[in-house]
């Protein structure tokens, strides 16, 4: 019925903004939706879990991963490097998989190159002064982090008229619940469905099945068929 390759849902945010909770949410909500994890060379934070949340390499091994042209869309973040493997992105679309990227705005403009026909879909927190409380939250950041983090923000969101979607994070079930949305709506538009599988089921190539007959070609006439 659908077409053979999967669905990508490139999903942005500033830092702080939920984006990755959401994405990981969604991919254990609806079948055949997988989480792609990014590599990166920054530290592992408290509760974090390798190959979950991250890949954590290092930079070395990261550079050369670059060099050899291994990810899609690479990025320096806050000072750490961030990227996506081209291999395993390629795999799971390939074998008809949707998959769901939380990438910065950097990434996102090289997905726009490489990719056609990706869903694009911007996070944002509802203000500034909770940005500043979920990073202040989050304890794992320094107050000159922090600073950093926000100013970037401002940059960041300002690009939000590139994407598709934009979901405002005021509460997580209700910005879940519009990101679960996207994806269904997405995933059904009239583009995704394969016309052979539709010639075959209801029409023969070279018009209506036998059993329709003269009434069948009457009403098609009438109709515009």
């Amino acid at each position: 019925m659908k077409r053979d390759r999967g669905n990508l849902f490139i999903v942005s945010a500033p830092s702080g903004a939920g984006k990755t909770t959401l994405c990981q949410k969604l991919s254990l909500i609806l079948p055949n939706l997988r989480h792609s994890v990014s590599y990166t060379i920054r530290p592992m934070r408290q509760g974090e879990v390798n190959n979950r949340d991250y890949i954590f390499i290092s930079e070395d091994i990261f550079l050369k991963m670059i060099e050899r042209g291994e990810f899609v869309e690479w990025a320096k973040v806050h000072g750490y490097l961030y990227g996506t493997s081209r291999k395993k992105l390629e795999s799971m679309l390939n074998k008809g998989i949707d998959v769901i990227l939380d990438i910065d705005v950097q990434g996102a403009k090289q997905l726009r190159k490489n990719y056609s026909g990706g869903v694009y879909i911007f996070i944002l927190p509802p203000s500034m002064k909770t940005l500043r409380k979920r990073l202040h939250l989050r304890m794992s950041n320094s107050k000159q982090e922090i600073e950093t983090r926000l100013k970037r923000a401002l940059v960041e969101i300002r690009d939000y008229k590139k994407y598709d979607y934009v979901i405002i994070n005021d509460g997580f079930k209700d910005a879940l619940e519009g990101l679960k949305s996207i994806v269904i709506s997405e995933k059904v538009r009239t583009e995704k469905i394969d016309p052979l599988w539709i010639k075959e089921k209801f029409f023969h190539l070279n018009g209506f099945p036998p059993w329709a007959g003269r009434r069948g070609d009457a009403e098609a006439k009438r109709s515009g068929g």
